[in-house]
């Protein structure tokens, strides 16, 4: 954003603001591809309220404060919405939010009485109207310019949160007002599958979310994971609820989802800790906020406060600092993965994202890199949300100094030299175990916790490990002895006998967790599963057909491939002769692993808080063994909810879907006795 030079003068500066808030909504709501990152808009909107407030003769009907952003796109049919859908203001400063407090007091004149607010997350998606007909959906439109919007109907209907009827019969024109987003994970798969196909990456899930609505198939976006939660609703009769709480809980029960994080709150200090609380565990919720939103809670006071032309005065967006920054890229290294991916990294001066200190981050692939133009010495955007790695969204090059060279891609591999192969949009480097990059990776991912799972066996041990020579192969960790591990530096004698005995423990896994460590491309956990399952004994699953592969139920030609790839490799056979010679021995997948007609066969369970008798892990392993599947998150495909103590948002979200929540009690009642301590 330019700074405003000191002689500049005011009308001046409110039409460069206007220009640019101009060119910022449209870039936002019209081609995805926003130019400015949330926290550079924010302030360059508050400038210009700034401004036209100190200069009222500056203020224009058309001023980007006094209407809602965007534009309906003409490729859609414009749909006018029921009543107005008003935007809300955004404050960062405690100060402000404070204000805000003292201000609804004051218009209420309710004195020093605490005020009943409802909080919920700020969703970072797309808002949309759902408009009911006597209880069926007839269409759905996006905000647009707050009058108007977009037709999205057809898309809309396609999303699998969005009920195409409610729950209960509700007589006349109902509109129904929320968010369409993407979760992290799907976000996450969804620019995964893009860039295995050579595809543009999406910047973030709240751009997939509307690339997703605003297609003209619907069935390109019946394909892409998108999700609706509820925040509200107009009617053109009385709405029959008194309060905000009330209208989102009667929302729920009409099938409408509504975020489990919603609280009816008494005093601004205790919308102060909700504040506190949602920022602090905004990385372990499934999707990303930006904030939180803060509603006056009784529907009457609602109406007393009013709305400005914008905005109402009864709510605002109390955001978190931004998750989006600008710093240098000062190199790009190439980096070799588990099984040769080369990965671009950029690089980075230290800049803090989010309350962590950022150095290196994502450039996806080459073509990501090409596309974006990013040089080395650019200004960038860094993103970083939740567990993702940070990824570069764009380069500035307006910002350059002067001419930057595009970078060189390597054609051999940076860790062994050998030649790189193309594979679409990815380059792989093909040596396999005998590329130290790979095998270090490889080591690393065999002693992961879900894989062969032996503590302390982390990335800085690998790699002292291969660099002193003694470990080539995954087989050399078995031959180790606290002796030998003398001469690994920062080792001392008790580390190297617990992570001897660590590695000794490690021989007897059961065959699934084996067939995850090998890292065979395409199969993870789930897969991993299924091909002990059915082959049972490493030696069938080495020796399995195509035809027995594909056989196996959720197996497609992609994995078939990688696993007859790997296993007819030389150096693999040569591994897994050399592993049972030290004796791992993966236990047998049981005759009876999820047979048909299990006795959870088809049941999804979800486990939130912790349990005095089984770890999270020994839970899931014995529900997977009787047929069912687990989830991280909970929705309306989960058929069990088993609540431990200090239990979170899955529980709230659970009881408002009706699910069948199990306590600890309940659950050994269903799944047998847990396994013996040690």
């Amino acid at each position: 954003m330019p700074k405003r030079p000191s002689h500049e003068d005011p009308a001046a500066r409110a039409e460069e603001l206007r220009r640019l808030l101009r060119k910022a909504d449209h870039e936002y709501y019209l081609l995805n591809a926003p130019s400015l990152t949330d926290a550079e808009y924010d302030a360059t909107f508050r400038e210009l309220q700034a401004l036209e407030a100190a200069h009222p003769d500056l203020l224009t009907p058309d001023s980007p404060t006094q209407r809602v952003a965007g534009a309906p796109a003409t490729e859609f049919a414009p749909v006018r919405h029921l009543e107005p859908m008003g935007s809300l203001d955004t404050l960062l400063e405690d100060q402000d939010a404070t204000d805000f407090d003292a201000r609804v007091r004051r218009l209420l004149e309710r004195g020093e009485e605490s005020i009943a607010y409802c909080c919920e997350p700020k969703i970072d998606g797309v808002a949309l109207e759902l408009v009911y007909r006597d209880g069926v959906l007839a269409s759905a439109s996006t905000r647009g310019d707050g009058e108007v919007g977009e037709d999205v109907t057809p898309n809309a209907r396609t999303v699998r949160t969005i009920p195409l009827s409610l729950g209960k019969p509700v007589p006349g024109v109902f509109a129904v007002r929320g968010e369409a987003y993407m979760t992290r994970e799907a976000f996450a798969t969804l620019n995964e599958e893009r860039s295995a196909t050579g595809e543009p990456l999406f910047a973030n899930p709240r751009n997939a979310a509307a690339g997703s609505l605003r297609q003209l198939d619907a069935s390109v976006t019946k394909r892409r994971p998108l999700a609706f939660l509820a925040y509200g609703a107009v009617s053109e009769a009385a709405l029959p609820w008194t309060s905000q709480a009330e209208l989102l809980a009667a929302l729920a029960e009409l099938g409408m989802g509504v975020s489990p994080e919603v609280r009816r709150i008494s005093g601004f200090e205790d919308v102060r800790a909700y504040h506190a609380d949602l920022r602090r565990r905004r990385d372990e919720l499934p999707h990303e906020i930006d904030g939180v939103v803060v509603k006056v809670d009784e529907l009457a006071d609602q109406a007393r406060l009013g709305a400005r032309s914008r905005s109402p005065r009864w709510a605002f967006a109390w955001k978190f600092e931004p998750v989006e920054r600008e710093t240098t890229l000062l190199a790009i290294e190439e980096t070799v993965g588990r099984v040769g991916t080369v990965t671009p990294i950029a690089l980075l001066e230290p800049v803090e994202v989010a309350g962590v200190i950022v150095q290196r981050a994502s450039l996806h692939n080459r073509q990501e890199v090409r596309r974006k133009d990013i040089r080395e010495g650019d200004r960038v955007i860094v993103h970083r949300a939740g567990d993702v790695i940070p990824y570069v969204v764009k380069s500035l090059p307006e910002k350059r100094a002067g001419e930057l060279p595009e970078f060189v891609f390597a054609t051999h591999c940076p860790a062994c030299g050998t030649e790189l192969v193309e594979e679409g949009a990815h380059w792989r480097c093909p040596s396999g175990l005998a590329c130290p990059a790979q095998r270090a990776e490889a080591i690393f991912h065999w002693g992961g916790k879900r894989a062969m799972d032996i503590d302390q066996l982390g990335e800085k041990v690998v790699a002292r490990l291969i660099e002193t020579g003694g470990v080539k192969t995954l087989a050399d960790l078995y031959r180790l002895t606290p002796e030998a591990l003398a001469d690994v530096e920062r080792m001392g004698e008790k580390s190297a006998k617990r992570l001897v005995e660590n590695i000794e423990a490690s021989k007897r896994r059961p065959l699934h967790r084996f067939v995850f460590a090998l890292g065979i491309r395409n199969v993870g956990e789930h897969v991993a599963r299924l091909l002990a399952s059915r082959f049972r004994f490493v030696e069938r699953l080495r020796d399995a057909t195509e035809a027995e592969l594909l056989a196996v139920k959720g197996v497609g030609p992609e994995v078939a491939a990688s696993v007859l790839e790997f296993m007819s490799r030389d150096d693999v056979r040569a591994l897994l002769d050399d592993l049972a010679k030290v004796g791992v021995e993966p236990e047998p997948a049981p005759e009876t692993a999820t047979p048909v007609g299990a006795p959870l066969e088809g049941a999804v369970f979800v486990f939130t808080g912790s349990m005095a008798r089984w770890s999270r892990e020994q839970a899931s392993e014995r529900v997977t063994s009787l047929g069912a599947r687990t989830s991280g998150s909970v929705s309306r495909k989960t058929t069990h909810v088993v609540a431990g103590e200090a239990a979170g948002s899955k529980l709230d979200k659970a009881r408002q879907l009706g699910l069948n929540i199990l306590t600890e009690d309940e659950f050994e009642h269903l799944a047998g006795p847990p396994p013996p301590a040690g």
